[in-house]
């Protein structure tokens, strides 16, 4: 709980230096609040990771285990554990889009920029051979030639990071649906006898809870709350897609009997869902894509009266009500049925919901139309 130490100092430096999110008519919040909570996201993860492995050393030592490796010249990778090079490659991922995080919260980064990070990181992550390579009988795919895995590898890791990035938009939002996504990411590697991905998931939940605690409980008028930023999103975000992709290699999967790609993306749904459904309104309704609004689910689910955190609390709980029918449909069904299943159930609950906020604009004479 490292990041239960950090906040507390980020909070306070950003008071002293006025380094505050302020209100504008797009945004929700109605008093400045400082953004730089994500910058306790990467130490605080790093130090747990660093910590048990210390620990896991000490008693491998005492325990007469540890193997003393003598008269190495060089560094052959082919004999190095199985997690050396995705850990080094992943890493840098990470510590790119901390950095680009931090420069976006503290004096504003384009898109465009943005982009060419994510893709570079994905990249990175690819070369680690993190990738997808296999898509598990989904369309009836198994293997991938290498350029098309390194192409889709690349393009879900931009794809999953901007979906966390755009869904923070209300408090505990994107901090509540990603603890899920890595409590679950933890049980299930747990379960499949991979520790160290294990870890790194339970890491992220442990700094995640503390932020949501500060996020959502913290009163602005004493300076006890605090947004993630970008920081905090990216660099979510870029783990969430690591443990994803590296779940469908399906290594140790046997002890599963749900389908693979199903337990590695379900727990993304809610955000990779309603980034798609986003991206094509925008285009409808004539706006740029890259642009924000306000027509995300959260955003409609405050379009209709509920408060942030009732919107916030449904929202988590159909992610994990979803998590759970999708893990029970895939003992039955593939994962494209299942996907399509999932599309028309967000599709009718988005229509749902818009012929409510049409009705209710309507009842309280709002002119603004809903594009």
């Amino acid at each position: 709980m490292l990041a239960g130490i950090i906040i507390p100092q980020i909070l306070l430096i950003s008071f002293r230096k006025k380094l505050f999110d302020e209100p504008d008519e797009r945004k929700i919040h109605k008093a400045a609040v400082p953004r730089l909570g994500g910058i306790a996201f990467m130490p605080s993860i790093l130090f747990a990771m660093a910590l048990l492995a210390g620990v896991e050393t000490i008693v491998m030592t005492s325990s007469g285990n540890l193997v003393n490796v003598e008269g190495i010249e060089g560094i052959n990778f082919a004999s190095c554990s199985p997690t050396t090079l995705p850990v080094s490659f992943g890493l840098c991922a990470l510590i790119m889009m901390y950095l680009v995080g931090i420069a976006d919260d503290l004096i504003g980064v384009k898109y465009r920029a943005k982009f060419v990070a994510q893709i570079l990181a994905g990249l990175l992550i690819a070369a680690a051979g993190v990738r997808l390579d296999n898509l598990q009988g989904f369309l009836g795919i198994h293997e991938l030639p290498a350029a098309m895995s390194w192409g889709l590898t690349v393009l879900f890791i931009v794809f999953i990071t901007n979906a966390i990035n755009l869904i923070d938009g209300i408090d505990g939002l994107a901090s509540g649906l990603s603890g899920i996504a890595m409590a679950f990411y933890g049980m299930a590697f747990l379960h499949i006898g991979r520790p160290f991905y294990a870890i790194l998931a339970f890491a992220g939940l442990g700094t995640l809870v503390p932020f949501f605690y500060y996020n959502v409980f913290g009163d602005p008028a004493m300076g006890k709350k605090i947004f993630m930023g970008d920081t905090g999103s990216l660099t979510t975000g870029i783990i969430l897609a690591f443990l994803a992709i590296t779940m469908t290699k399906g290594i140790g999967m046997e002890n599963f009997n749900s389908d693979i790609i199903v337990i590695a993306f379900a727990p993304l749904a809610i955000p990779c869902l309603d980034v798609v459904r986003v991206f094509f309104h925008r285009i409808i309704c004539g706006k740029s894509p890259f642009l924000p609004d306000k027509v995300h689910i959260h955003h409609k689910l405050l379009a209709i009266g509920f408060r942030q955190r009732p919107a916030m609390i449904t929202i988590l709980a159909l992610s994990s009500a979803l998590i759970a029918f999708d893990l029970w449909l895939s003992i039955y069904l593939n994962s494209f049925v299942i996907l399509l299943v999932d599309v028309a159930l967000w599709v009718a609950g988005n229509y749902l919901l818009t012929r409510a906020i049409t009705a209710r604009q309507k009842r309280l004479h709002i002119t603004d139309g809903y594009c």
